[in-house]
């Protein structure tokens, strides 16, 4: 039996009925939901590397300095503990525990050729979950639950997703 390329892609080329996409395939800028995915990931990736300013701008602010080669200002020692650059460090690390399996989730959930309108509001409201959550946790703490509920929201939206990816596979297992 003799398979080419084309006949193994046709499943990600063809798109599911209400999916909106008309002939476009998936992992092309002809793609609406594939162009949401792409701006909301890059604004992501953008918060994700301001985090590290943001530490940066706390260890000069509150001169917290974790090498001796770091040390600008006279009469300062290493430090390692301090609350505000560790407050911003747990932020960052979250961020990167969170994100990293929504960016992978999200390109699985993209190739099952959900429908646009609903992939696309998942994408935004994530975002602005996580850049919510930043903003509670590591700019200006606010209490719980606001860390927990940004927290919660972009969790379910890839959980969703991963439902989603599972049950459209499931025959194929």
């Amino acid at each position: 039996m003799s398979t080419n390329s084309s006949t193994i892609l046709t499943p990600l080329a063809t798109p599911m009925p209400g999916s909106g996409m008309g002939n476009a395939t998936t992992f092309t800028l002809d793609n609406p939901t594939f162009c949401c995915y792409l701006f909301w990931s890059t604004v992501l990736v953008a918060k994700m590397l301001l985090m590290s300013l943001l530490t940066a701008l706390q260890r000069f602010r509150y001169k917290i300095f974790p090498n001796e080669e770091d040390l600008f200002f006279k009469n300062l020692e290493v430090k390692f503990d301090d609350p505000h650059v560790e407050r911003v460090r747990r932020a960052h690390r979250n961020d990167m525990e969170n994100i990293l399996p929504y960016f992978i989730m999200s390109l699985i959930y993209i190739s099952t050729n959900p429908s646009q309108a609903i992939a696309c509001n998942l994408f935004r409201v994530a975002s602005v979950a996580r850049i919510l959550h930043t903003l509670v946790y590591a700019v200006y703490p606010v209490p719980q639950p606001s860390r927990i509920l940004a927290f919660a929201t972009m969790l379910c939206i890839t959980f969703y997703m991963a439902a989603v990816v599972a049950l459209r596979t499931l025959s194929f297992i």
